[in-house]
């Protein structure tokens, strides 16, 4: 099962940098940089992925930003659900793709355009996120998509990876899983 890290300013450091990427490397096969507040994110990207490839994740990602993660090298990129139109263009750049969707027309429509994973959320109650979707509704995607589909969003027990996984989840994401 894929368990992918999305980082986040509460969850990584770059001042424990170094102590955050073993902790994400005790539990996730994937991780991703990902901070919306910083105007250093070029610069910490490439700190990050120069930092993370020291570690044995399986993919190691940049978020929204095809070009920068195509210039320093990265595996791939997570784009949002309004990047749909990049995920063509990251594809021609040889980049590994995964989207974020929220509903079953935006999954399809990452499938048809090539993107290699889809994150689908939220799935339970998570802040700020809206309504979950449930695992009825995951369940129903997971079965009309060929790619890979990663349950994410208010993901934080054992119990609720097991149940991500049964109802056809290829894998899960979430911050906070990752944070202890």
């Amino acid at each position: 099962m894929i368990a992918y890290a999305i980082s986040d300013p509460s969850t990584l450091n770059f001042q424990t940098l170094t102590d955050d990427l073993i902790r994400f490397s005790a539990k996730a096969t994937m991780v991703v940089y990902r901070d919306k507040s910083t105007s250093e994110y070029a610069k910490n990207a490439k700190i990050f992925l120069d930092e993370a490839r020291k570690y044995s994740f399986e993919k190691i990602l940049l978020h929204t930003d095809y070009q920068l993660a195509y210039h320093l090298g990265a595996e791939g990129i997570h784009l949002t659900s309004k990047q749909e139109s990049k995920i063509v263009k990251a594809k021609e750049l040889g980049l590994f793709v995964v989207i974020s969707t929220h509903t079953k027309e935006e999954a399809l429509m990452a499938q048809e355009l090539g993107a290699d994973m889809i994150t689908f959320s939220p799935i339970f109650a998570t802040p700020n996120k809206g309504t979950p979707k449930g695992l009825k509704e995951l369940s129903r995607v997971t079965s009309i998509l060929s790619v890979p589909l990663i349950a994410l969003g208010g993901i934080i027990t054992t119990e609720q990876i097991a149940l991500c996984q049964e109802s056809g989840a290829k894998g899960f994401a979430s911050i906070r899983w990752f944070s202890d």
